[in-house]
């Protein structure tokens, strides 16, 4: 199926069924990024350490470094060029239909009772949704970071390190009292898809507090529906929205659950629950964070939200030096001297601090950004796309996988126990070993050789892969397979079920081999790579033109 993102994106979003759908009745399946680190800033994204995480211990520092009026006036860029209508058309032009955008409550709240916020941020928050509406961009307006902090740690921007959101009933007067009067500001509004009321409440050390999150949501959805009674509620569960337990209650029938997911298994078995509650509660389920890993672990983990049917945003649209989200923040020269004095080291000189400082908010519009686009490529499964073996579809056995006529259960090495187990397909390490596949690569880091995986294929078993071919792709394209044969087995090599090639694989030793000239047009295509004559090993795909 072509996606068509300019068409799709028409009027207010709204939950129907399990299913999202636009202003005209349209299903939506969102495809989004986050705007993080613009007005939450996080240390990370930055390259600091700990003694920078969160946007009150950066503030300080510029502040002791350079002055309050020049702070001022860095904070002023800052948030300026963060995120400007480049990204925003950039987003769009990708192919991304969504943007998440995190709030950090205390940069809005200038008078605490009676609320009153400050207009310059609003302003900030009405441009970007102005751009949203301008590029047909969804906006989904996320709390990061409430009154008191909702988390307890530098996400929210804690100050103690407490989730007094939840231990402080001013905190959460303020929180109900904030979202009121967002409410309020863009009730008409359809570009803005709905209200994220809670980024990660409570994580596992603080569920002390648990009981506490549903009443405030209720509250909150309560003093939403006082005004809007338009924009869709979206609920994140507890322990970095991992934990759904606390969901007690349907609180309103324009309603989507939230989950986020970081650096474990992309398999259905680790969306077991989310798939269950959906179903019960009849109600659509978004990914609305994950990321941080490398292109590889993206291929598997956004392709199963598509498999599955679950809207996702993908953290984060850029941040500082790096090769695993689309745009990477060019480093300053001087950048250490910023990271040693949060550590504890010499206090750079005021010149040289404003200088490093100025280099950096020069360096944050797009165009001084670098481009990685095996990112999104990655994300929208567009070629050039480099597919594990063992991130072949999760459609289920029939659709995406299958084992012949002469089907029979094996036992599955115990190496690859606990990832796609359901599958009952022969998943194996290439050399390791590792008792479990290891996930955890939260800085892109590339797979080790001993981390790679592949899937054993008995004669008659085969696999199923997609990718996208966006308008204006290329006529035709390559697929490269990364192979090995116990003995000598022969693959066949299908796209949208007709026969493109037959390939020979003799060697034990993993040997590329190339189809090319496979003619491809635009919308979804499927590869099918299926063991025609003894056994086959297959640790990659590589689609390009």
């Amino acid at each position: 199926m072509e996606r068509n993102r300019t068409t799709e994106v028409s009027g207010f979003l709204r939950a129907s069924g399990t299913k999202l759908v636009n202003g005209s009745g349209e299903e939506v399946l969102l495809r989004g990024v986050g705007f993080g680190s613009w007005l939450l800033p996080e240390g990370y994204m930055w390259r600091f350490p700990n003694g920078g995480d969160r946007p009150r211990k950066i503030e300080r520092m510029i502040e002791e470094l350079i002055g309050a009026d020049k702070a001022a006036r860095f904070w002023a860029l800052y948030y300026d060029r963060y995120i400007s209508e480049a990204d925003v058309r950039a987003v769009a032009a990708e192919g991304f239909n969504s943007v998440r955008i995190p709030i950090n409550a205390r940069l809005l709240i200038e008078q605490e009772e009676p609320l009153r916020c400050r207009e310059k941020y609003l302003q900030l928050l009405d441009r970007v949704i102005g751009w949203c509406r301008d590029h047909a961009v969804y906006a989904i307006l996320d709390l990061h970071g409430a009154p008191g902090g909702q988390t307890g740690t530098n996400i929210d921007d804690s100050e103690f390190d407490r989730p007094d959101l939840f231990t402080s009933e001013r905190n959460r007067r303020m929180t109900i009292e904030l979202w009121r009067l967002l409410a309020a500001r863009y009730k008409d509004e359809w570009i803005v898809a709905g209200y994220d009321l809670l980024n990660e409440p409570l994580p596992e050390w603080f569920s002390s507090y648990n009981d506490r999150v549903m009443p405030l949501y209720k509250d909150i959805v309560r003093a939403i529906r006082e005004v809007d009674e338009k924009h869709m509620i979206i609920l994140e569960g507890v322990h970095w929205a991992t934990d759904w337990s606390i969901f007690d209650e349907k609180l309103d029938d324009n309603l989507m659950l939230q989950f986020h997911k970081y650096w474990n298994h992309p398999d259905t078995e680790s969306l077991r629950p989310f798939l269950e509650r959906r179903e019960a509660w009849n109600v659509p389920i978004f990914m609305g964070e994950g990321g941080e890993n490398n292109c590889d672990w993206y291929v598997g983990a956004f392709g199963l939200y598509e498999d599955h049917g679950i809207s996702w945003n993908f953290w984060t649209w850029k941040k500082m030096d790096c090769d695993n989200s689309p745009y990477s923040v060019p480093k300053p020269d001087g950048w250490p001297l910023l990271v040693a004095y949060l550590e504890g080291g010499a206090r750079p000189a005021a010149e040289t601090a404003e200088r490093i400082l100025w280099d950096y908010v020069d360096a944050l519009p797009l165009e001084r950004c670098a481009y990685r686009p095996q990112v999104a490529n990655a994300l929208l499964r567009r070629p050039p796309l480099r597919i594990p073996g063992a991130f072949y579809g999760c459609k289920g056995e029939g659709v995406s996988y299958g084992f012949g006529p002469e089907a029979r259960p094996r036992p599955r090495p115990k190496a690859t126990a606990g990832f796609r187990a359901g599958d009952r397909t022969d998943i194996r390490f290439v050399d390791s070993r590792l008792d479990r596949p290891n996930f955890q690569h939260m800085g892109g880091e590339p797979w080790q050789a001993d981390e790679w995986m592949y899937v054993h294929l008995e004669e008659g078993e085969w696999l199923a892969y997609e990718f996208v071919v966006p308008v204006g792709g290329a006529d035709s394209y390559t697929l490269e397979s990364m192979v090995s044969s116990d003995g000598y087995g022969e693959a066949e090599v299908r796209l949208d079920g007709v026969p493109v090639a037959s390939l020979g694989v003799a060697r034990r030793e993993w040997h590329t081999l190339r189809t090319s000239g496979f003619p491809a047009g635009p919308g979804t295509r499927r590869v099918t790579i299926r063991a025609a004559r003894g056994s086959i090993g297959l640790q990659w795909l590589y689609v390009h033109a």
